[in-house]
């Protein structure tokens, strides 16, 4: 049997066996064969004349005591309970919640386990009960652990767990100490999944997922054991660095935080420069590409001008140049204020040159005053 190389099995370490001292059950106490035969037979002797039992009051008795006996093999299973009969201390079947019956002891037994409460185990921390009332005292033995990247960080968590539904025989007899098997698998899975870790993740966004592995190689160790637990919930109460370096810890976070900021800073004003810079460098190429467009075109177009010019000076060498010299002085002259010198003989040797365009600009003023003489005229 599994529990056979367990210190004696389901009923603890020693010579004690299933008709000895076995574990406390929330079935019926078997009563006390001697004692009640004592008992009904001085019952029997007083209420027989005589006080002397003859062959019918044995039988009596003895029917008595047999009836008493087969009634005890009834007991009821509570709705959170599931009944596991066992039959000269081996499993044999599950009793369902309601009244059930058994072969009277010593034949048979019963154990009810509660299989749907949740029970709770705390590690690295302890409700304790003072004058100010409930108060949660840290074990630092249990809760101190050091981490992948060599910190020591202080972690107290909870784990929820609940007896399988089909687990029971294996929750009673594989493991002898529930409660402490799952505290210890708890603390060497937790153990585990920090020393894999940073302190870093560990005391900042990743306890959803330290949670989670924790969780998961828990139930995988139980299921290697066979203990019929299931894990139901694994929660972080409390991650910190040790009392003694915590001021320091908050510092380094502060100055992280700090750094964090000032690159994320950093980030935003690059992510503004930078598109305008590149749109500034995209537009200066683009101008400088219109303007040797426009300097090639001009060239060429000048390149074409002077080979057609090139060509009527051929024809007409005399005429062309007297056109160039023209065409040279009509740009030179065009921006600047022209002086007629006459050398003739009566004049005072400086005439003013007045342009056609600035008659043309007086024409119009000049007008109206002529039309008005001519209708005083009239």
């Amino acid at each position: 049997m599994p529990w056979s190389n367990q210190g004696g099995g389901p009923w603890g370490s020693g010579p004690r066996g299933p008709w000895g001292a076995g574990p406390q059950s929330s079935g019926p106490t078997p009563p006390d064969l001697e004692e009640l035969l004592r008992r009904s037979q001085d019952k029997l002797k007083s209420m027989l004349p005589g006080g002397n039992l003859g062959g019918k009051g044995f039988a009596l008795i003895g029917l008595a005591v047999v009836a008493i006996w087969g009634f005890s093999g009834f007991f009821r299973v509570e709705p959170d309970e599931l009944g596991v009969v066992l039959r000269f201390g081996q499993y044999v079947r599950d009793a369902r919640p309601g009244l059930n019956y058994h072969l009277p002891y010593p034949i048979e037994s019963v154990l009810t386990p509660k299989v749907t409460r949740v029970n709770r185990i705390d590690v690295g921390m302890r409700v304790v009960e003072d004058r100010r009332g409930t108060v949660m005292r840290d074990v630092p033995e249990e809760s101190l652990m050091l981490t992948g990247d060599e910190n020591i960080v202080d972690v107290d968590f909870s784990v929820f767990w609940v007896i399988k539904p089909n687990g029971a025989g294996d929750y009673l007899f594989n493991i002898q100490n529930p409660e402490g098997t799952v505290k210890a698998v708890a603390e060497s899975a937790m153990r585990e999944v920090v020393g894999r870790s940073n302190i870093q993740p560990i005391l900042t966004g990743a306890r959803q997922n330290i949670e989670a592995a924790v969780h998961e190689l828990m139930q995988r160790t139980l299921d290697e054991y066979g203990a019929g637990v299931q894990i139901t919930q694994v929660q972080m109460q409390k991650v910190d660095p040790p009392s003694q370096v915590i001021d320091a810890f908050r510092d380094v976070q502060a100055a992280r935080a700090d750094l964090e900021r000032a690159q994320n800073e950093a980030q935003t004003y690059a992510n503004r420069v930078v598109p305008e810079a590149r749109g500034r460098v995209a537009q200066i190429i683009q101008a400088a590409e219109a303007y040797r467009e426009q300097t090639v075109a001009e060239a060429i177009g000048q390149t074409a001008r002077f080979l057609k010019v090139l060509e009527e000076y051929k024809k007409a060498p005399e005429v062309t140049r007297q056109r160039i010299y023209l065409e040279t002085m009509e740009r030179v002259l065009a921006g600047t204020d022209k002086v007629i010198l006459d050398s003739g003989v009566g004049t005072q040797g400086v005439v003013p040159y007045l342009p056609l365009s600035e008659l043309s600009r007086q024409a119009p003023q000049s007008q109206p005053q002529s039309q008005r003489s001519q209708g005083g005229s009239r």
